[in-house]
């Protein structure tokens, strides 16, 4: 299913509804290049999964991981940018958060693919233009 988003406010609240059928398990992989949307996207996730409001939820391209509790269910939140090789990826015990009790939402999976599970969910964004984005939700 593909959306047209014409704000970070609609990606935000397109992810905010998203979030209402997510259950406890489920993987999100968050695709496209820099800019399209995808930590605006986690910030609604966590919005809908009742994450506290006073809550900053930021990119972890620096720390790797970020946990949201408070809500619904626990949000992991993965950034996969900044790491460069699989190997990398054995010292954050991913097993514990995908087959855990929590949402865990990946940006930039497609750097390893073969690392997320079968089940995962992708979410694609592309830039259309300055203020545009389609955001693709695709089963795999």
């Amino acid at each position: 299913m593909k959306h047209t988003t014409r704000s970070p406010e609609e990606t935000f609240e397109l992810a905010r509804a998203f979030a209402a059928k997510l259950k406890k398990g489920d993987v999100l992989s968050l695709t496209g290049e820099l800019g399209a949307g995808k930590t605006r996207f986690v910030q609604g996730l966590a919005a809908g999964l009742g994450v506290p409001s006073g809550t900053y939820v930021r990119s972890p391209s620096f720390v790797l991981m970020n946990e949201y509790t408070g809500g619904r269910l626990p949000l992991y939140h993965f950034d996969f940018y900044r790491l460069l090789s699989a190997g990398e990826l054995a010292d954050l015990g991913l097993d514990e958060y995908f087959y855990g009790d929590g949402v865990t939402a990946v940006e930039w999976a497609d750097r390893f693919p073969g690392e997320m599970p079968e089940k995962t969910r992708c979410v694609e964004f592309r830039i259309v233009d300055e203020s545009v984005r389609e955001i693709e939700f695709v089963d795999r």
